[in-house]
Order: structure tokens, then sequence, then C-alpha cells
């Protein structure tokens, strides 16, 4: 059988998270730009799906490619270590300057990575600026719009609606890191990891890597967005968000859920006993002497 149990799994979560902090910047960086140029090209495949079928979900069916490759060849996907290397530094495994420090570079990839994509697949869908007739260089400008200028509109409420939209985006997304784990088999993998990708894309929850791409490429191809609305009404909540949703709804819940929390207490407690005991028989040797 190629099933991994879920206590395994919890296992190699821990480990995982260990390996990713571990790494060199140059690595994180490089790692992290191919990462994110690869999930901007799922998510143009995404869209030019959509536009072609006119079926939404027919892109969210698809988008999961670009997640897999970046699982499969061990890419970084700064939105899957927010569930697993919390869980390193709540076992001790890594500190917490070794897991921000993994964050930042990962992200600078990510935007390098994004940024480079974006400026090639705007030549591509625009025949090097010659041709604006593409729909799916409507489709990025609109999701670019909807992404910030939406929110805007919408004052303190939105932020809270992207926020709130981030959080359960990267609940789905680190359950896709997750369930890529239950399997030891390449075809388990991508079955079981394609199921949550699927479920956050079709929903259009907010995925940060995924607005790396997105909102900077629909600028570039004439969409009303400034670089403020772009990191305040969107990049900056949703790192928030999908951190809560990768740290605490998967990493720590999972943690509690699969017995390794009340572990934890137990040796803690077990400790402070020990201490007492120990802090006993001090006083008792003092009274004697």
């Amino acid at each position: 059988m190629d099933y991994v149990n879920p206590k395994e799994v919890l296992q190699n979560m821990i480990e995982g998270g260990q390996a990713k902090a571990e790494l060199t910047a140059g690595e994180l960086l490089v790692r992290g730009a191919l990462g994110g140029a690869i999930l901007a090209c799922a998510t143009t495949l995404a869209f030019t799906a959509s536009a072609q079928t006119q079926i939404p979900v027919a892109g969210a069916v698809l988008f999961p490619v670009g997640f897999i490759m970046i699982v499969l060849l061990g890419l970084e996907l700064v939105t899957g270590s927010f569930a697993l290397i919390p869980l390193a530094v709540l076992e001790k495994r890594t500190s917490l300057s070794r897991m921000l420090r993994n964050y930042l570079w990962v992200i600078i990839g990510h935007l390098i990575g994004c940024l480079a994509y974006a400026g090639l697949d705007a030549l591509v869908l625009t025949k090097m600026g010659h041709d604006m007739s593409s729909p799916v260089i409507q489709s990025i400008i609109s999701a670019s719009e909807s992404k910030t200028t939406a929110y805007k509109s919408l004052g303190g409420s939105g932020l809270e609606l992207v926020f709130v939209k981030a959080i359960l985006c990267n609940w789905m997304v680190t359950l896709g890191v997750v369930m890529a784990m239950t399997s030891k088999s390449t075809l388990g993998k991508i079955a079981a990891m394609s199921l949550p990708i699927i479920t956050f894309f079709a929903q259009g929850f907010e995925h940060a890597v995924v607005n790396m791409f997105v909102i900077p490429a629909g600028m570039m191809l004439g969409a009303h967005v400034s670089m403020g609305d772009w990191w305040l009404w969107n990049q900056l909540p949703v790192l928030a968000g999908n951190f809560i949703g990768g740290a605490l709804f998967t990493g720590i819940l999972l943690y509690v859920a699969l017995g390794r929390g009340r572990n934890k207490f137990k040796e803690a407690e077990g400790t402070l006993v020990k201490t007492e005991l120990t802090g006993l028989k001090l006083a008792g040797t003092e009274e004697q002497a």
C-alpha cells in the first residue's frame, strides 16, 4: 500500500518544515522564483481555459498542474510553508528567525518569478504590443481590478473580505501540501493534492502568489490599478490571511487533532513534575544538613 497514515504525515510535515528552514538564501531565492513563475504559468492556463470554454470551473480543474509541478520538484511555495515551518518551530526543530528568513527570501523569489513571467506573457498575449484582442487579456485585467479596486470601493469591509478569503484560500492550499504526503506514489500524490487546489480556485479565494502575477500583469496590460491598490488592498492583507489559514487552520489544528499537542502538554507537565521533585529533594537535603 502507498497510503501514509495521518500521524506519519504529521511527522513528515514537521521534518519538511525543518528542512525548508535550513535551506540557504540562494536556494530559497531560486526555488521561490521558479515556484512563482510556474504558478503564474498555470494561472494563465486557467484563464485561457475559462475564456475558450466560457466555463469558469474549467480553469479551476486545470490550475492544479502548476501546484503539482512545484510540489513534485521540491520547489518553494511560501503559502505551503506557512503550515509546515511553524510546526518545526513549535517542536524546537528550528527557530523563529529561520522561519521568517525563509518567508522573506521565498517571497522575494516569488516576486521575481511572477513579474518576469508577467512581462513575457504580456508580450505573447499582445503579440509584442500589436494586438489587444485576446480574451485572456481582458480576463487578466478584470481579475486585477476585482482583486484590488473592487475591495477598495468597499472600504474597511473590503479589507475584511479579502483577509477572510485569504484565510480560506490557504486552508485549502496547505491541505493540498499535506494531502500530497498521504501517498508514496506519484499518481497518488497528484490525485490527493489536486482536490483542495481545485476547491480554492473555483471559489475565487485569494492566494498571495497567484496575485503576485495577476495584479501586476493586469497593470502591464492596462488595468486601472496603482501600486498602492495592489499592496494595501490585496497583497499585504492576503499574505497575512494566508499565513493564518496555513499556520492555524492546517498546521496547528492538525497538530492538535492528531494528538501531538496532547503529547507536548504531557511532556511539559512531566518536566514540571520532575522540577518540583528535584526542588523538594534539594530542600530536604538542606534541612538534613
